[in-house]
C-alpha cells in the first residue's frame, strides 16, 4: 500500500512527481537533470522494507529515501519527518530535531544604544531598503559577541506571537557564511504573525525579500517549500500564490507552481530579472506584480521547455 505521506515528503524535496506503475512516482532527476521525468522512487516497501529509488537515464540509485535525502543534502527537519513515517531500524535511524528556539542572549534591538556594532547593523539594513518601520515591526536586532556576533538578527513568529525560528545575517563585509541559523527545525511558517490568509500570498526566498515587498510575503528561508507551510497553503482559502523566487531558482519556482497548480490555486510566477525583491525595492516590484499573468498548463509546459 503507498504511504500517501510519504509521497508528500519526497515531493516537498523533489518537487511534485507523476504517478506510474505499482503505487511508484517518477522525478526530475537532481542528478543528471534531463528534461523527462526518469528518477523513479518506489513508496511500496519491498520484502526488506525499503523504498529503493533509481534513475533510469544516469543510473543514479539507492535502496532508501534516507539515502536519497543523504545524497541531496536534505534540511535536518525532513530526516526526522521521515523518521516518523518509515520503519524505524529499516530506513532510519530516528533524527530529533529541536523544535523550541530561542532569542540569542546577547541579542540587542537594533534602535536602542547606538554603538558601532549597532550603527553597521543600521546601515547594512538600510542598503537593503529595511526603514525604521521595518526594524520595529519585524523586532530586528543584532549581536556584538558571542556565537552570532556581527549578524543581524531576524525573529520570525507564529500566529500567536511566540518566537518560531530566526535567521542571524552578517552585516560584515567578506563573511565566511552569510547566514547562521539556529539548530532546529526549519519546518515552520515565517512570519506567520503578519501572514493573511485570505489575501493573495507572495512566497519568495529570504527574510529581507519580505521585507521589501511589505505585503502578505512568505519567505521560504531557501528555495524549497517546507511541508508544514506547504500543508497551510493548499489547506487555506488563499486563491491567488505569486512565486518570486530568485532568477537562478527558476526550476524550483516551476515545480511549486506546477504543484500548486494541481491543488486548484491560481498561480503566478513573478520573474524578477536577475535582481531579487530587496534590490528591485518595493515600486518596482509591485509593477511586475501588477503586469504577471495565471500560469495555466500551457504556460508552465513552454517554461519548463525552455530550461532545457
Amino acid at each position: 500500500m503507498v504511504n500517501e505521506l510519504l509521497v508528500n515528503l519526497v515531493n516537498t524535496v523533489l518537487g511534485t512527481g507523476k504517478r506510474t506503475a505499482r503505487g511508484n512516482q517518477s522525478y526530475h532527476c537532481p542528478f543528471c537533470n534531463h528534461h523527462k521525468p526518469k528518477l523513479e522512487v518506489n513508496f511500496t516497501e519491498n520484502k526488506k522494507g525499503y523504498n529503493p529509488w533509481h534513475c533510469w537515464v544516469c543510473s543514479k540509485k539507492g535502496k532508501t529515501i534516507k539515502g536519497l535525502f543523504k545524497s541531496l543534502s536534505a534540511p535536518p527537519e525532513k530526516f526526522f519527518e521521515l523518521s516518523k513515517l518509515v520503519k524505524t531500524g529499516s530506513e532510519v535511524e530516528e533524527v530529533i530535531v529541536p523544535t523550541h528556539v530561542e532569542l540569542p542572549k546577547e541579542f540587542k534591538p537594533i534602535m536602542g544604544d547606538l554603538d558601532l556594532a549597532s550603527k553597521k547593523a543600521y546601515n547594512y539594513l538600510r542598503k537593503r531598503n529595511i526603514t525604521k518601520d521595518d526594524i520595529l515591526k519585524y523586532n530586528l536586532g543584532y549581536c556584538d559577541f558571542g556565537k552570532y556576533a556581527n549578524r543581524i538578527i531576524i525573529p520570525s513568529y507564529d500566529k500567536d506571537g511566540s518566537l518560531n525560528y530566526f535567521t542571524a545575517r552578517s552585516f560584515e563585509k567578506d563573511p565566511f557564511k552569510n547566514y547562521l541559523n539556529p539548530d532546529c527545525s526549519r519546518d515552520i511558517i515565517p512570519f506567520e504573525l503578519f501572514i493573511n490568509w485570505d489575501s493573495p500570498l507572495i512566497l519568495c526566498e529570504g527574510p529581507f525579500d519580505a521585507m521589501a515587498i511589505k505585503r502578505n510575503a512568505i519567505p521560504l528561508l531557501g528555495k524549497n517549500i517546507q511541508s508544514n507551510l506547504l500543508k497551510k497553503i493548499v489547506q487555506s482559502t488563499v486563491e491567488k500564490i505569486y512565486i518570486a523566487l530568485d532568477t537562478d531558482a527558476m526550476k524550483q519556482s516551476l515545480k511549486h507552481c506546477e504543484y500548486l497548480l494541481n491543488q486548484g490555486k491560481e498561480v503566478y510566477l513573478v520573474e524578477l530579472e536577475g535582481k531579487d525583491p530587496s534590490d528591485l525595492g518595493f515600486s518596482y516590484f509591485t509593477k511586475l506584480i501588477q503586469n504577471t499573468y495565471p500560469l495555466d498548463e500551457y504556460n508552465l509546459m513552454e517554461k519548463k521547455l525552455s530550461l532545457v
